[in-house]
């Protein structure tokens, strides 16, 4: 022994735990493809839409040309059928499959312009009026006020008879009624954004009053804005086919599904597909539209549902 004293070895530290790799979000593609209502919604959209696009090319006819001598030609695979007018004809032989075609592109048209006319004037004073408030919220509420005691449906049915039915007159008088709906909300979350802290850092930034509703607040309001927009846009399609049904929308020969069964009302009894094809296409498109914008919702927001 000489003395020294031996340390014992130091311990080995164990090693420690792998970490446990966190599951990554899903993409926007992943929650699409995932999401069943969006799925279907935009599979009926899109035969819409193809529908519309491919009309000059999938037609068989002109969807004005009459012959007389064809009317109430039944579809194919009826016995009296034929494959020179697949759906059958009209009462003034007009090519049925091709009035249908044709008359996506009418609905299409009018949702969407009916959408963006309504969707820009609400969007605008809801934001305005949810950002600053005070009078300026006042002012914007009385005006929502005032549309909402109008009845939409007595209103566009005067303007549209003192003016005349057309097309852009529907457009027109649909997209500067239907404005409301947008307004109280984007007024209600432009109201809950407005108080959260990065629109405050912005401001206290130096960002302008526009550069905090066009970055800050806009973006962050778009998923109710996408709802209510589709929800708009369906609700003109029905609107603008229940004003042609009446008489007072799109006028002859246009091939507007509301007219064509309008149209078709006196042979209900007898040759009811002149109905139920237009009738059809109608329901399919705007049940694809109200799909689309519930399912973007739930992509966009996630959080928001159950």
């Amino acid at each position: 022994m000489d003395g020294t004293i031996t340390k014992p070895a130091a311990a080995t530290p164990a090693p420690l735990p792998a970490e446990t790799a966190l599951p990554r979000p899903p993409t926007v593609l992943q929650r699409v493809v995932s999401h069943p209502g969006l799925v279907a919604g935009l599979v009926l959209l899109g035969l819409c839409v193809g529908m519309a696009l491919l009309a000059p090319l999938a037609s068989p006819h002109d969807p004005y040309e009459q012959s007389l001598g064809q009317g109430l030609i039944p579809p194919v695979w009826y016995e009296k059928g034929s494959w020179a007018h697949p759906l059958g004809t009209d009462n003034l032989g007009r090519d049925y499959l091709s009035r249908v075609l044709y008359g996506a592109r009418i609905s299409l048209l009018i949702g969407v312009s009916v959408m963006l006319i309504s969707g820009l004037i609400g969007t605008v004073l809801g934001l305005v009026a949810g950002y600053f408030g005070g009078r300026t919220d006042l002012v914007v509420s009385f005006v929502i006020t005032a549309r909402l005691a109008m009845p939409v449906v007595l209103v566009a049915l005067a303007v549209v008879a003192m003016i005349g039915g057309s097309l852009l007159v529907v457009i027109l008088t649909l997209g500067l009624l239907k404005w409301d709906r947008f307004a109280v909300v984007m007024r209600s979350a432009t109201m809950q954004v407005r108080a959260l802290d990065y629109v405050a850092a912005a401001e206290a930034a130096g960002a302008g009053r526009l550069r905090v509703l066009a970055g800050e607040i806009l973006p962050n309001v778009f998923p109710h804005l996408i709802v209510v927009a589709t929800v708009e846009a369906g609700s003109a399609i029905l609107l603008e086919a229940a004003l042609s049904f009446l008489g007072l929308g799109v006028q002859p020969p246009l091939p507007s599904w509301g007219l064509m069964i309008a149209e078709a009302k006196s042979f209900m009894f007898f040759s009811f597909w002149l109905i139920a094809m237009p009738g059809t296409a109608l329901a399919a498109l705007v049940l694809g539209v109200n799909l689309v914008g519930d399912g973007l919702r739930d992509v966009f927001a996630p959080e928001g549902r159950a």
